[in-house]
This record gives structure tokens, C-alpha cells and sequence, in this order.
């Protein structure tokens, strides 16, 4: 059993926020699962990355979180540590459709969104339950599971309805599995409002993309747009040990867009 450093698998972390957050750990001596769905390319220069930043010792899984045989194929490449303290759920997926266009977004839409973004995190639980338990035994505090939702989950916005609607339904599977899942596990969520990353860029093209940003920082009262190294940050503060106290907390930043009224 691994002994040194914590042991963490990040989901969707071969560029944005899952990279980011890798490399955090990375830097803190982690050993590593690095999840990618479609991008190996990406995942693998990642791991690089996180290699060079201190990580204990990466590996590479390839593995659609919507497929319960793939989470448990992710979890499986942490098994040779025989633990695992921090999982973080940041795979996503989404369909760029606006909210008042009701034929645009098909029962096979919500249905891909929803694989994706909230049954995935609850089959990751579920397949990562019993390393998460052996990790918390054996540091004598809880692992962490960290979920990336959004504040189209808290607000309706974002873009679609789909999309709004799983990260919701993401915030109050956080609840119940923090219940579920105590004392030896504690279940967090992290809800960013816009991220400049190219994922945006990838589902609205360049310039409507930099129209959205312009409009965020226009808006928001920081007058800043959010990086990916902000919200990881963030993810792994509620990772870390530091943070042991903090269970069921679904904890919004957006640069203060809530705020506008």
C-alpha cells in the first residue's frame, strides 16, 4: 500500500480544470490517475507535466465516466497503491443550445449531458467507495470526493437547459452522498461561474466566445475572468486535508456574478 503522498485519480484531466488540478497535486507529491475520454494526446503531455511537478508517480487511464465498465476501469488503475485518498468528478459535457429553443436539445441530449455529468461522478463514487474507505483508515482523517458542478446548476443559466439541469441535479447528489458516505468519506462541490478555457472556446467558436468573456468581466464586480488555476485552486483546497471539516458544501465562485442583480 502506498504510504507516501496522497493518491488521487481527476477525472477529465487531460487539459482545463482536470489539468490544472492535477498539476496542484502534482506539486504536492499526489500520486496520480489521469482520466481522459477522447484526448490522449492531451492526457499524456499532462502527465508529463505532473511528473515534472513533483507527482509521486502518474498513470494514464482512457475512459467515458457515462459508462459504469469504464469508471470501474479508471478506479482499477489506482488499485496497485491499495488506496486512494481525493477523487476528483471534473469530466463533463455539455450541448450549446439557448434555454428558449425547446426542440433544440433531444431526449438523447439529456441523456448524453446527464451520463456525463451526474450519473459519471455517482458511478465513480461507487466504484472508487472501498479505496476511498481503505485511505481514510489509514490516515486517520476522510478522503475527499470533489465534484465540479457549476452555477448553472444553482441559477438556470449557462448553455443549455440540459446542461443547468444535470449540474443540478450534480449539486443534490452531493448532499445525499456526503450523508451516505460518512464518516469516512466527505463529499464537496465546486460551482465556477464562467472559465476561460479553450473548452468554451470549442463550444461556441473564438468569437462568440470572446463576446461571452468580454461580457462576464464587463459585469462581474471583480471584473475578472475566472482561469482554470483559479477554480483548481479551489478543488484542492477541498481536497486536501486542510479541508477536513467541510462535508456536503456546494460552494459557488464566479467572480461575484450573483451579485448582479
Amino acid at each position: 500500500m502506498a504510504k507516501d503522498g496522497l493518491c488521487a485519480i481527476v477525472t477529465g484531466s487531460a487539459s482545463g480544470l482536470g489539468a490544472a488540478t492535477a498539476e496542484i497535486l502534482a506539486r504536492s507529491g499526489a500520486r496520480l490517475v489521469i482520466n481522459y475520454s477522447s484526448s490522449q494526446k492531451e492526457a499524456e503531455a499532462t502527465a508529463e507535466t505532473c511528473r515534472k511537478a513533483g507527482a509521486a508517480e502518474v498513470l494514464v487511464a482512457q475512459g467515458d465516466v457515462s459508462k459504469d465498465e469504464d469508471c470501474r476501469k479508471i478506479v482499477a488503475a489506482a488499485s496497485g497503491w491499495g488506496r486512494l485518498d481525493i477523487l476528483v468528478n471534473n469530466a463533463g459535457t455539455t450541448k450549446h443550445v439557448a434555454h428558449a429553443d425547446l426542440d433544440g436539445l433531444s431526449a438523447e441530449d439529456f441523456q448524453r449531458v446527464y451520463g456525463v455529468n451526474t450519473i459519471g461522478p455517482f458511478q465513480m463514487v461507487r466504484a472508487a467507495r472501498s479505496l476511498l474507505e481503505v485511505g481514510a483508515k489509514a490516515s486517520g482523517r476522510p478522503s475527499a470526493v470533489v465534484n465540479v458542478s457549476s452555477v448553472a446548476g444553482i441559477s438556470g443559466v449557462g448553455s443549455s437547459i440540459a446542461y443547468a439541469a444535470s449540474k443540478g441535479a450534480l449539486n443534490t447528489m452531493t448532499l445525499s452522498l456526503s450523508r451516505a458516505l460518512a464518516p469516512l468519506i466527505r463529499v464537496n462541490t465546486v460551482c465556477p461561474g464562467y472559465i476561460d478555457t479553450p473548452w468554451f472556446t470549442k463550444g461556441r467558436g473564438e468569437a462568440q466566445a470572446k463576446q461571452v468573456r468580454d461580457s462576464v468581466v464587463a459585469k462581474v464586480p471583480l471584473k475578472v475572468a475566472s482561469s482554470a488555476e483559479d477554480i483548481a485552486q479551489l478543488v484542492c483546497f477541498l481536497a486536501m486535508p486542510a479541508s477536513s471539516n467541510m462535508t456536503g458544501e456546494v460552494v459557488r465562485m464566479d467572480a461575484g456574478m450573483h451579485l448582479v442583480t
